[in-house]
């Protein structure tokens, strides 16, 4: 019973933080029109700053916490999820990229061109479908073409073991 409940939730979470992305690039647009100063660019500021800091990064937060319980309480360690993984970590830079962006255009001056909402709503809906396929066909995939060192124990840490004293200071 505990996984139905935290399917529908990740479902509801996930519903609600996908939908939020694919709206505020098309949010971010009508920046343009509504000019320079007054109520209706503050307006638009106050309430896309509002869907994404109250409605879609906690939804973003509840979607990626429900799913990491559901790894652990299912027992799902499959390279099939490790993909979906990746495809979810580029949904959280398209999120964090936004966030940036409903930062930086409503700053005097700065627009957001049709263009660059519609590149970015067809990326988003990209990885949500990339995303949805894995977790649905869930593909048998090989790991055959990786090195040996990642079939190892150990072995990753030995691969990167020169690289990670670099990246600290």
């Amino acid at each position: 019973m505990t996984i139905v409940w935290l399917k529908s939730l990740h479902i509801a979470a996930l519903v609600i933080w996908c939908g939020g992305l694919l709206i505020l690039p098309i949010l971010l647009t009508q920046r343009e029109a509504a000019g320079e100063r007054g109520t209706e660019i503050d307006r638009l500021h106050t309430f896309t700053r509002f869907a994404y800091i109250a409605l879609v990064s906690p939804a973003a937060f509840v979607a990626i916490g429900s799913g990491t319980a559901l790894i652990l309480v299912g027992e799902i360690f499959t390279v099939w999820l490790a993909v979906k993984l990746v495809f979810v970590g580029f949904l959280v830079f398209l999120h964090v990229w936004l966030g940036l962006l409903v930062l930086s255009v409503f700053k005097k001056g700065k627009n957001f061109r049709p263009w660059r909402a519609i590149s970015g709503v067809v990326t988003i809906s990209l990885t949500v479908s990339a995303i949805l396929w894995v977790v649905l066909a869930k593909p048998d995939i090989s790991t055959d073409f990786l090195p040996s060192v990642f079939h190892e124990p150990g072995g990753l840490g030995r691969l990167a073991g020169d690289l990670i004293p670099g990246l600290t200071p």
